[in-house]
Parts: C-alpha cells; sequence; structure tokens
C-alpha cells in the first residue's frame, strides 16, 4: 500500500511540473516622437510613461515611433538627444520596476526622425538577435526573444517568441505606400521561415478598414503559412470581416486615436478629435492561436488600455460626458498627456518544458538580415540627373538637394516617384557635388557626384 501511495505521489508530481504555467504580457504603444521635445520636456514624458509602464505590467513593451536616438557619436540624423534611451530606462522603465527590464538594440538604417524600441523583462526574457531588418521611411525589425524556461539547466531546450514591430505610412492618399512597406516586411519575414513560428507583428498600421491591400497582404496573401491574425476576429470572434472602423462608432472599444479631443491641447504634437479610428494593432501567428509550440494568445485578453469604449469623439480625460474609470486616475492623464494614441495589449500563456522535448523550429538559417534598397544616379554629360529608384519609394514624395562642396544649394526639387527612372534636369558647373534625397520623415540618401 505504501508503494502505491509513493507511486501516485510522484505521479501527481510529475504532472503538476509539466503543467506549470507562466502569462506574457505583451504591449505595443506609438509614443508620438517621444524624446524630440515636441510635446515637452523629457523629464515630464518619463514620469507619465512610468505611471503606464507600471499599470500595464507589462513583459514584452514596443514602443512605436520614438524619435530617433543617436546610434554613434556623429549621427547626423538622430531627433533625440545622446544618451536619451538610458534616461527612459532610469526615469520610466526602472521607476516603475526596479531592474526587471533590458532593451534590444535598435537601428536606424532608413535615417528616419523615429525609431521603434522593443523593451523585454529580462527576468522572464531573453534577446536571441534581429532576424529580419526592412528599411522603408524607417526600420521594420523583427526581433527573437528565448523564453528563460525554469528547467532550462536540465532540459537544454526553451521556446523563442519572434516580435516586429511597425510603424506604417500614414494618410488616406498613402494607402499603396503602406502596401509597399507592409509587403516588404512581409516577403523578408517570409524568406527567414519554412512557416510562421510563435509570431507577433503589431505597431501603428495606420490602416482604416480590412479590405486595405495593406490588411490582406496580412492577414489574407496567396499563401495561407504565412497569413497572420487579428484576435478581436479571430480567435475571439467578437468582429466580423469585412470591418470599416474609420469614424464608425461600432468599433469604439478598439479605437487606438485619439486621446485628445481639442487640436493644440495639451500641445501642438499629432493630430486631435478624440477616438475615432483603430490604426494601432496586433497581429499573431497561427502557432499562437492554436498553442502549437508552449506559447498561446489567451483568447480575449486583447484590449485597448484607457479606453472605456465611451471615447468616441471625445477625449480620454473627458468627464462631462463619460467619466473613464477603466483605469485610474493617473493613468487617465498620462495617457492624455504622453501621446495621442491609446497602447493596446494582449498576454500569452506559456507552458515550461520539463520533459525535455525539442521544440519546433521553422527559423531558416544564413538568411540575409537587412535588406534596404538604395536610389541610384547616372550624370551624363547633358544637363540633367537620371535617377534610379528602388520600388520600395513609388508613390512616395521626395525632396532633391544638390550642395556644392561649401554647403551652397545649387538645385533644389520636389518630386513623387511615379516611374523608377526619372530623368531630372540639373544645370550645373563642373565639379563634385552631394545629391540629398529627403522623404518627409528621412533622409532615403546621400550620393556624391561629379559633373564631368
Amino acid at each position: 500500500m505504501k508503494k502505491y501511495s509513493i507511486l501516485i505521489f510522484f505521479c501527481f508530481l510529475g504532472f503538476s511540473v509539466t503543467a506549470q504555467k507562466d502569462t506574457l504580457r505583451v504591449m505595443s504603444y506609438n509614443v508620438l516622437y517621444y524624446g524630440d521635445g515636441c510635446q515637452g520636456p523629457n523629464s515630464y514624458f518619463h514620469n507619465y510613461l512610468k505611471t503606464i509602464v507600471r499599470y500595464a505590467n507589462a513583459d514584452i513593451i514596443g514602443l512605436i515611433k520614438m524619435a530617433s536616438v543617436p546610434i554613434s557619436p556623429d549621427d547626423k540624423y538622430a531627433t533625440a538627444p545622446a544618451g536619451f534611451l538610458d534616461s527612459v530606462m532610469d526615469n520610466a522603465f526602472d521607476s516603475a520596476y526596479a531592474g526587471r527590464y533590458a532593451y534590444c538594440p535598435f537601428t536606424n538604417a532608413a535615417r528616419s526622425n523615429a525609431i521603434n524600441v522593443l523593451f523585454y523583462d529580462k527576468r522572464k526574457l531573453g534577446f536571441s538577435g534581429i532576424v529580419s531588418s526592412y528599411s522603408n521611411i524607417t526600420d521594420f525589425n523583427l526581433y527573437k526573444l528565448y523564453y528563460k524556461d525554469p528547467n532550462l539547466v536540465d532540459t537544454k531546450d526553451t521556446t523563442f517568441i519572434y516580435v516586429a514591430l511597425n510603424n506604417v505610412k500614414s494618410g488616406e492618399e498613402n494607402e499603396s505606400i503602406r502596401t509597399f512597406q507592409v509587403a516588404g516586411v512581409m516577403d523578408h519575414i517570409k524568406s527567414h521561415f519554412t512557416q510562421l513560428p510563435n509570431l507577433i507583428s503589431m505597431g501603428d498600421f495606420n490602416i482604416r478598414n480590412t479590405t486595405e491591400l495593406c490588411y490582406q497582404r496580412l492577414t489574407a496573401n496567396n499563401d495561407s503559412i504565412y497569413r497572420l491574425l487579428e484576435p478581436p476576429f479571430y480567435p475571439d470572434r467578437k468582429l466580423n470581416y469585412p470591418a470599416d472602423w474609420s469614424h464608425n462608432g461600432e468599433y469604439a472599444p478598439w479605437f487606438t486615436g485619439s486621446t485628445r479631443e481639442i487640436e493644440g491641447v495639451p500641445n501642438n504634437c499629432g493630430p486631435a478629435g478624440g477616438a475615432k479610428t483603430w490604426y494601432d494593432h496586433v497581429f499573431i501567428s497561427p502557432w499562437l492561436a492554436n498553442n502549437s509550440n508552449y506559447v498561446k494568445y489567451i483568447r480575449n485578453s486583447y484590449r485597448t488600455v484607457g479606453n472605456d469604449g465611451k471615447r468616441y469623439r471625445i477625449a480620454v480625460n473627458n468627464k462631462n460626458v463619460n467619466n473613464n474609470t477603466s483605469v485610474p486616475t493617473d493613468v487617465v492623464n498620462s495617457l492624455y498627456r504622453m501621446s495621442n494614441k491609446y497602447p493596446i495589449m494582449i498576454s500569452l500563456e506559456v507552458t515550461q518544458n520539463a520533459n525535455g522535448k525539442a521544440h519546433a523550429n521553422t527559423e531558416i538559417s544564413n538568411v540575409e538580415t537587412y535588406i534596404k534598397e538604395e536610389v541610384s544616379v547616372t550624370f551624363p554629360t547633358g544637363d540633367e540627373l537620371i535617377m534610379h529608384f528602388p520600388e520600395a519609394l513609388k508613390g512616395q514624395e521626395i525632396t532633391l538637394e544638390v550642395l556644392d562642396t561649401d554647403g551652397d544649394n545649387k538645385m533644389k526639387k520636389t518630386l513623387t516617384v511615379n516611374e523608377l527612372e526619372t530623368t531630372v534636369k540639373c544645370k550645373l558647373k563642373k565639379g563634385a557635388y552631394t545629391l540629398k534625397i529627403t522623404g518627409k520623415h528621412n533622409l532615403i540618401s546621400e550620393i556624391s557626384i561629379n559633373k564631368n
């Protein structure tokens, strides 16, 4: 009888070990050029972010549209001061939870005025690398994190979570540009995997409805094993396709912009008008929806932080129409001050690996990590430049400037890239020049040219 009791005890013990679970909370937040001083002193905004981070208590946080941070001492493209990211860590993240967070390496191959930065709970997760980086107006990076399984020392195995951060071109007139950006990101991701792994793609997509080609490229592309899912549609089944949420109060609980109501209040950075559209999204891979590899999306966990569903065309802190009690008052105030966007969150459940069974791996090795197509130019004997643009620039408005060796401007033209080969009249004397090609938010290329 004693032997049977011991056997039952160990069977129960074994079951409890294999059944152990952990929860990972994931947040994406457009922070509206946090760091460039557009909205006010950075010290104020560190405190607002601290309040939001403390409330969210997230394990993975993507800050979208941060002011670009200097990558080197001579970085001339950055819009935030040197040391800014460390001040964010000290005064926002560490002030909220001391010693808990780290951030992944960031890139700015696009030479943009904004970057996306991924923060993670270093007690639960580790950084494994940047798997892919596609550059078009801004950088789109796919980060690889690994779960610090308590059994890792014994099993030598854990699971990976891949997180893509996105800041896609805004404006109703820029739908084709959004499609180019998202298609480039998805094609690059596809080249790295035989099928989508435990993958999250999140950020500000600026999509107005599900029929946009940009949205279709994410969720209904030609290859089903590379399609992403949006939780409110599936697996939560709270919404149905097709959906048009722009200025449609039916979708008010999912709206992410704007937290502000009156233009110019509390500052002139970013549009107001109250919550009236759904720009920020979290997409997940089928593996996460179906619990295919030790991590699963927790159904109905998707939410817009601070949006109680009653914010249609009113501010997050409007008490006259509807008092917002969905989050504490200090969080309401911080959301109003920090950005004109609401954060969005989901939760994941991780099953710890107690038996050492190998996790599935669909990642393809030795694939190029960084993709950025550059502009090239030829300067024939006549007074013209022949520009050769990559397809990614099609539809974008750009400015061309030719500077001499003293930095004096000898030509400045603005055009829309309609043709990939474009001839531009440019009457110059013989000599050396620099051709600068800029978009609205980034320096596209800087090319040395010589007129013979």
